[in-house]
């Protein structure tokens, strides 16, 4: 039997009393809700006071506890925009456990503008010494400590079956910032992975202990992605190629011990609960599905949720790779927003023919009428 869940945000449902039976009448029996979440400008099409939520920083919708974060260098921020409840998380939760659903931490750990803007020196940090303030580096021990925090206060405070964390890694130069102006640099995807190294000093020191000359590595980064930019030389079709295969897999060992590492830790803090990891089977990615090796944890999570928003094919394929390679469960994050949302039950009845256990559709709050119809019809059909 196959698990179906939407995706929602806390202002989709505080404030509306219809909402929670709008969603359970999806037929989904599970909601992914955001905990705590990076700053985003939705539609909210069904609110009874609201059309437009615009989240200006990234917050918490949990309540804090300032006794917990006392003393914490990053701490989270509650949220001013669309509606004053200090628990958002908690009154969501209970508005659909109340029609019988079942909730999901959405816990983005590593992406805020915010608090990269609050301590500069814990975000990534490119060869060029260029900080990207969206993307808080998880090597440094204050982001370690803030993200299991976050895990630590969601567990003991609500009684949910499940975490879903996003953002468990390093976000790169692949991120929309402001207005992008980037494109004309003809930059190619191996020049973007380049550039989205992490050299800031707790990296660096543990690449150094992998046996990288980090000096010599950002030297030859800065070298290999100005040749591209200005002389119109490739960076190469891999970061294997640019790098050279010892030091790739130097680059690849470090965020897998980073990233398995902070798993391992959430895992243990969340008390029998289940954690779920956004990711894919690629150690070059960067973003908000850590790119990891999915055969190479100790700790394996609960379940992989792979994102199928791409070409068809290609989240056919990759689901399918992930099967082969991993006996742990695969969840495929659908996109329901699409540009044909009628081919919505074809792709989900895919998805799980190539080896994914559980969908989730995004986004229950985000969907238009026939967009709600399109998920309500593919958890009706894929059983």
């Amino acid at each position: 039997m196959v698990r179906h869940g939407a995706f929602a945000y806390t202002w989709d449902l505080i404030g509306d009393p219809a909402a929670a039976a709008r969603f359970a009448d999806l037929g989904v029996d599970t909601v992914t809700l955001q905990a705590a979440y990076h700053s985003v400008r939705a539609t909210t099409a069904w609110h009874p006071a609201h059309r437009v939520v615009h989240a200006e920083h990234a917050a918490a919708y949990f309540r804090i506890r300032p006794e917990r974060w006392r003393g914490a260098r990053l701490r989270p921020v509650a949220p001013t925009w669309a509606v004053d409840d200090e628990d958002r998380f908690g009154t969501a939760t209970s508005a659909l456990a109340a029609v019988g659903l079942r909730s999901e931490a959405w816990v983005v750990l590593t992406h805020s503008s915010l608090l990269g803007r609050s301590a500069p020196d814990l975000t990534v940090r490119n060869a060029f010494g260029e900080r990207f303030g969206y993307a808080l580096c998880p090597a440094q021990p204050d982001v370690r400590e803030y993200a299991l925090t976050l895990v630590r206060e969601i567990i003991e405070l609500y009684d949910i079956p499940a975490l879903v964390l996003e953002a468990c890694g390093w976000l790169g130069f692949e991120h929309l910032s402001q207005h992008e102006k980037t494109s004309g640099a003809d930059l190619t995807a191996c020049a973007r992975d380049l550039l989205s190294i992490c050299l800031c000093q707790a990296c660096s020191r543990s690449l150094a202990e992998w046996g990288v000359d980090v000096a010599r590595l950002s030297a030859d980064i800065r070298a290999t992605v100005d040749r591209e930019l200005q002389d119109g030389v490739p960076a190469g079709l891999s970061l294997i190629e640019a790098l050279g295969e010892e030091r790739a897999q130097a680059l690849y060992d470090h965020r897998t011990a980073v990233i398995t590492g902070l798993l391992a830790e959430a895992t243990a803090l969340a008390d029998g609960r289940e954690v779920l990891l956004m990711a894919t089977d690629d150690e070059r990615v960067t973003g908000p599905d850590v790119g990891v090796d999915l055969a190479g944890f100790e700790t394996a999570p609960a379940a992989f949720v792979l994102k199928s928003w791409d070409d068809e094919e290609a989240a056919i394929g990759r689901v399918k790779a992930a099967a082969a390679r991993t006996a742990v469960p695969l969840v495929a994050n659908v996109n329901a927003l699409g540009e044909r949302p009628e081919e919505l039950t074809a792709l989900a009845a895919r998805l799980v023919a190539a080896g994914a256990s559980e969908l989730r559709y995004y986004h229950a709050g985000l969907a238009s009428p026939a967009r709600l119809a399109a998920i309500r019809a593919a958890v009706q059909e894929v059983v």
